[in-house]
């Protein structure tokens, strides 16, 4: 009955939740700066209207974390779901069909904006799972907490790995959900087990400037990037050697469930390259360059030319072995000598090394033995009406801060929205979507719950 009652209240509710999550994608939270305030004041006065106690925890201009909780309860389950309230910037807004804060509506299947997908409509969803169970006064013996975090975007130490470290301390959850977007198309919903690491690193070269007429006297800072990028495929002989926890078959395996047969999947495999890529990315360690800046006039030979090189880690993969290898790299391949930290002096030529961000990935090992996933699991299926699928995530997320610090490894991610167009023009989410990942983060509360 308590299952009726929840569906029920979804269904004759579901444009109250629509302007929820409109009035969340017009609370501009562009980060950087991260301006995450914004969308704390409005889940605050969401919530509030139930009853719900909510802690917002302000930091720096207009930044802030907030905690919401169903009840006062720390002695039973405790479920925790977790959602940031950063979004990326839009990029050039000419190039948007609808302004990114508008939250605009078309055929009454879509929203428009940015954050729809990456990940305010998770977050809505989230909020709102919390407010219907205290609306409806279902009896429950533990407690859901809401943890709306900032700094997602930019690596999360200010958000997730601040919430546990502080706001969260004095608690030990049970499972944690992370409501990023988990829709792959043309597969169904993921369920997501782990995710890589991310490390973006700044490369400078540090050369030797003189007349362009001359350029024997000087050393060409570009070229020593360019010897940098042309070899970089030997990187990898530097950096230890590290299984997948899900190798290509298995993760096969996986995705194939949410197909009739093997056979179909295949077929579809072999005519999908982004599901040929998703896998090949899964199992690799990758490094790319994707930044370039060098030169300070056309007739001087630079003496300093710089590079960003982003490295996808695997899970167990850690950041000092990336650095260490880059060094390795350098001086043995390169043949100059490496600076790493910024208050060494150094002549001549060399390399510097800076990272920008470093996030390692994680992975939940013993997914396999849990009820509680099992029940999630059959709640997806139920709502969506299709087989999820398990995998792992090909970005970074804030699920590290839960699993590596054995805060709560029975972590995973799902949420509404196609994971293609997160960070893209004209990000979007169906509007079914979105109401579906309301009945599952619902349910599923009540089910661990009750």
């Amino acid at each position: 009955m308590s299952e009726e009652l929840i569906i029920n209240e979804i269904n004759e509710n579901k444009e109250e939740y629509i302007f929820f999550l409109q009035d969340l994608i017009r609370a501009e939270s562009y980060n950087p700066p991260g301006n995450e305030l914004n969308v704390a004041k409005v889940i605050k006065e969401y919530l509030s209207k139930e009853n719900i106690h909510v802690e917002i925890f302000e930091f720096d201009k207009n930044r802030a974390n907030l905690i919401a909780r169903l009840n006062e309860n720390t002695k039973d389950k405790i479920l925790l779901y977790n959602g940031h309230m950063d979004v990326v910037p839009p990029g050039n807004e000419e190039d948007w069909k609808y302004d990114p804060l508008s939250g605009e509506i078309k055929r009454k299947k879509l929203i428009f904006g940015r954050g729809t997908t990456d990940m305010k409509g998770g977050l809505a969803a989230m909020a709102i799972s919390l407010k219907i169970l205290k609306k409806l006064g279902i009896n429950l013996s533990g407690n859901l907490i809401l943890n709306a975090v900032a700094d997602e975007e930019t690596g999360g130490k200010l958000g997730s790995k601040w919430s546990v470290e502080n706001a969260l301390n004095n608690i030990k959850p049970d499972f944690v959900v992370v409501g990023e977007a988990t829709g792959l198309k043309p597969l169904p919903k993921a369920i997501i087990l782990g995710e890589k690491g991310h490390l973006l690193v700044k490369v400078i070269a540090h050369g030797k400037s003189c007349h362009s007429s001359m350029p024997s006297l000087g050393k060409n800072a570009i070229y020593m990037i360019n010897e940098f990028i042309s070899n970089l495929n030997k990187i990898e002989k530097f950096i230890p050697k590290i299984n997948p926890p899900l190798n290509e078959e298995q993760l096969k395996d996986l995705m194939s469930t949410a197909f009739p047969n093997k056979n179909i999947f295949e077929k579809i495999l072999s005519e999908q390259p982004l599901l040929q890529n998703l896998l090949k990315s899964l199992t690799e360690f990758t490094c790319s360059v994707t930044m370039i800046s060098g030169g300070i006039k056309e007739n001087v030979i630079p003496d300093n030319c710089e590079i960003v090189v982003d490295f996808r880690l695997l899970p167990d993969q850690e950041i000092n072995q990336i650095i260490e290898g880059m060094v390795n790299y350098i001086e043995e391949i390169l043949r100059y000598p490496v600076k790493l930290n910024p208050d060494e002096e150094m002549e001549g030529e060399f390399f510097e090394i800076k990272i920008i961000n470093a996030t390692e990935g994680s992975y939940w090992h013993k997914w396999r033995e849990s009820s509680a996933l099992k029940t999630f699991y059959d709640i997806v299926k139920e709502i969506y009406n299709k087989n999820p699928f398990y995998m792992i995530f090909p970005a970074a997320a804030d699920a590290n801060y839960f699993r590596n610090t054995n805060f709560c490894p029975n972590t995973i991610l799902f949420g509404p929205g196609n994971a293609s167009t997160a960070h893209a023009v004209n990000e979007s989410i169906e509007i079914s979507d979105y109401i579906d990942a309301i009945k599952v983060y619902t349910l599923f509360a009540y089910r661990f719950l009750k």
